[in-house]
C-alpha cells in the first residue's frame, strides 16, 4: 500500500473530525428503528449530496454512494463499506448532553459511531479522488434494519447493492476493548443467531385443581429448562449451540391457571451446520416436553443469520490498515463470539472481513451492547473513518 494516499486521507479525515463528531451526536440523539430510519437516511445523503456524489437511495430506507468513479459506464469493481443505521429498543440512561431525545429508543449498539465513520471515510475519499485518481471504485453502503430479523442486509442484496463489489468491510463497535485497539480474526468472527418463540396455549382453571386443565405455566418452565439441555444433548457440544430466553410471560393473578403463555429466546451456535441440524430437533423437543401437560404448543423458529466468516486475504487487509491508522500494535486477535450479524448475508456473495472497532476509554469500566447505558469513546469515530478508508484503498 502507498504510504502517500493513505497519509493524505488521514490528514482529510482529520479534517473532517469535528463535523464527525457533530454528526455522530445528532444521529445518536434522534435514534429511528429499523425500517423507519427515514431522518437518518435523510442526514446521510444530504451530506452527500454536499460533496458533490450521487447517493442511490433505497426502497423504504437506506442507500448506497459510489465514490470515485469515472461516470455511469464505470464497470471497474468496487470495494464496499457497510454501516448499518438503526437503533434499539432500549433507553438511555447515560445522561449524556447528546443522550437520546426518542423515549425507549437509544444507540446502545453504536451503530451512530458505524454510520459517521463510514461516512467520513467516503467523504475523505471523494475528496482525495479529486486530487488524484483512487484506484478503484468505493461503494459507501448504509443499511437499515439490522437488529431485527429477517435483517436489511437481505434487502439490500435483493436491490443489487452487492454487484461489482470486489471485497466489502464493515466495523463494529466493542466496549471490551479500549479505543485505537482494534480486534480482528480469520475465519468465523461472529455466529448464527436465530429468534424463537413458542406460543402455550391450554384450558386454564383454578390452581386448587391443576389435574382439571391443562396447566401453561408448568409447561413453560418445562420448556425454559428442559431446551437448552435437550439441544447440548442433541447436538455436538463442539458447535456452542446455546439457547436463552429474554421473554417469559403467563397469567397475572396468584391463583388462576391462564390459557395463554408465551417464551421468547434466541438460538446461536458457532456452527453453520449445527445452526441447520437445530431446527428439527429443536421442534421435536417442544412436543415431547409439553406432551403431559395437556397444552398445546405453537413453535416459531425464525433462522436469522449465519456467522460471519471473514476472509483471510480481506483480514489482512484489515490488520495492514490498522496498523497504518492505529499503530503497530493496535491489531489484536479477537474471539469468535456468540452475537450475530446480518453482514455475513454480504460474505455469502463476496469475500470480505468485519473488525471490532475498540470503544472504551482506557480505564474505565467496562460496558457492554445492547445497555441502556453504553457510551462509546468519540475518538473511535475518527479512528472507524481512517482504518475503513485506508482499508478501500489497500483492498484491490
Amino acid at each position: 500500500m502507498s504510504t502517500a494516499p493513505v497519509r493524505r486521507l488521514g490528514e482529510l479525515v482529520d479534517e473532517l473530525a469535528d463535523e464527525l463528531v457533530a454528526f455522530r451526536r445528532d444521529v445518536h440523539a434522534h435514534p429511528e428503528l429499523a425500517r423507519a430510519e427515514v431522518r437518518t437516511t435523510t442526514l446521510v445523503a444530504d451530506r452527500l449530496r454536499a460533496e458533490g456524489l450521487v447517493p442511490r437511495m433505497l426502497t423504504g430506507t437506506g442507500l448506497t454512494c459510489d465514490v470515485g468513479t469515472t461516470g455511469e459506464g464505470d464497470t471497474r469493481p468496487r470495494v464496499g463499506l457497510r454501516a448499518d443505521l438503526d437503533a434499539l429498543p432500549v433507553p438511555e440512561s447515560t445522561g449524556l448532553p447528546f443522550a437520546s431525545t426518542v423515549p425507549g429508543v437509544s444507540h446502545a449498539c453504536g451503530h451512530d459511531v458505524h454510520t459517521v465513520a463510514v461516512l467520513g471515510a467516503g467523504i475523505a475519499l471523494a475528496r482525495l479522488h479529486r486530487e488524484a485518481p483512487l484506484p478503484h471504485p468505493v461503494r459507501l453502503v448504509f443499511q437499515p434494519a439490522e437488529e431485527v430479523q429477517p435483517g436489511g442486509a437481505l434487502d439490500l442484496l435483493q436491490q443489487g447493492v452487492t454487484e461489482r463489489l470486489a471485497r466489502i468491510f464493515t466495523v463494529h463497535c466493542e466496549p471490551k476493548l479500549d479505543v485505537a485497539l482494534v480486534g480482528t480474526r480469520i475465519g468465523p468472527i461472529t455466529s448464527a443467531s436465530d429468534s424463537v418463540t413458542i406460543r402455550i396455549a391450554g384450558a386454564g382453571g383454578h390452581t386448587s385443581r391443576p389435574h382439571l386443565t391443562g396447566d401453561v405455566v408448568a409447561a413453560l418452565a418445562q420448556l425454559a429448562t428442559q431446551l437448552p439441555v435437550i439441544l447440548g444433548r442433541r447436538l455436538d457440544p463442539r458447535s456452542g449451540i446455546n439457547l436463552t430466553w429474554g421473554t417469559i410471560r403467563a397469567g397475572e393473578a396468584h391463583n388462576a391457571i391462564p390459557t395463554r403463555g408465551l417464551l421468547k429466546g434466541t438460538l446461536r451456535s458457532l456452527d453453520a451446520r449445527a445452526a441447520e441440524l437445530a431446527g428439527p430437533v429443536l421442534a421435536d423437543a417442544v412436543e415431547h416436553v409439553v406432551s403431559p401437560f395437556g397444552v398445546t404448543a405453537e413453535l416459531t423458529h425464525v433462522r436469522g443469520v449465519p456467522p460471519v466468516v471473514n476472509d483471510e486475504e480481506c483480514t489482512r487487509a484489515l490488520d495492514r490498515a490498522v496498523r497504518e491508522t492505529c499503530g503497530q500494535r493496535a491489531a489484536v486477535l479477537t474471539e469468535q463470539s456468540l452475537g450475530g450479524e446480518d453482514f455475513a448475508w454480504y460474505l455469502t456473495k463476496v469475500p470480505g472481513a468485519l473488525a471490532r472497532l475498540g470503544t472504551r476509554t482506557p480505564g474505565s469500566r467496562p460496558g457492554d451492547l445492547h445497555q441502556a447505558d453504553f457510551v462509546a469513546d468519540e475518538r473511535a469515530i475518527v479512528l472507524g473513518a481512517r482504518l475503513l478508508g485506508t482499508v478501500a484503498l489497500d483492498a484491490t
